[in-house]
């Protein structure tokens, strides 16, 4: 963001000094452009502050989005078995820090690198680049979390390793330019959203670990 200030106060002197005076209105277009361009930068990579309320075996929301998947699949990558599927869609317009929806050991952190298909597409869990982090409840339980590049998301940003011991809402990662999140959770996870819910990361309750 700081970048993003620095660049459009060089653009907007450039732009004052050479056009104001011989075209005011290719002038005055112009530095509205460049403002709207740094607001969308600066609430694009915004990271709002929020207090986490949550429960000790609670599941909380890792993004702020919209929940487009809610089904039993087979993991295929760490569990190697079945598993209760969450999807949460982030569009530009959303927050695109990353939280831990639970607190525990990291046992597990792996990048892929990969397509960049649509984040709704089907294979785009298992296609696109993306990141894949596991983290052991204290209760023995597992959830497993990955962050999916979209089509116009170009780069992910994750934090934790492997031993490392995390907290509930914890920042995780960020992703650059819209995607989604896919949670995998055991079965008989009490789910406590629905398909189409738009969900806020830190503050909604995604389901609670039996």
């Amino acid at each position: 963001m700081l970048w993003s200030l620095f660049f459009t106060l060089i653009l907007s002197g450039l732009n004052y000094y050479f056009l104001s005076c011989c075209c005011p209105i290719i002038y005055w277009i112009l530095q509205v452009g460049f403002l709207v361009l740094l607001g969308l930068i600066v609430q694009f990579f915004r990271v709002p502050s929020r207090t986490c309320s949550a429960g000790p075996d609670d599941i909380i929301c890792p993004a702020d989005g919209k929940v487009v998947v809610i089904e039993e699949t087979t993991e295929s990558e760490y569990f190697k078995d079945r598993r209760i599927q969450v999807s949460i869609f982030m569009s530009p317009l959303n927050v695109h820090a990353n939280y831990h929806p639970i607190k525990g050991l990291v046992k597990y952190v792996k990048y892929h690198p990969g397509l960049f298909l649509v984040a709704w597409h089907p294979k785009s869990s298992t296609d696109n680049e993306r990141s894949t982090i596991v983290v052991e409840h204290g209760s023995g339980k597992e959830v497993l979390f990955r962050q999916v590049a979209g089509a116009v998301a170009r780069r992910i940003c994750y934090y934790p390793t492997e031993g490392q011991y995390v907290e509930l809402g914890q920042e995780f990662g960020f992703i650059k330019f819209g995607s989604r999140i896919d949670l995998y959770l055991p079965l008989g996870t009490k789910i406590d959203v629905s398909i189409g819910d738009v969900v806020k990361a830190k503050l909604t309750r995604i389901g609670q670990l039996n």
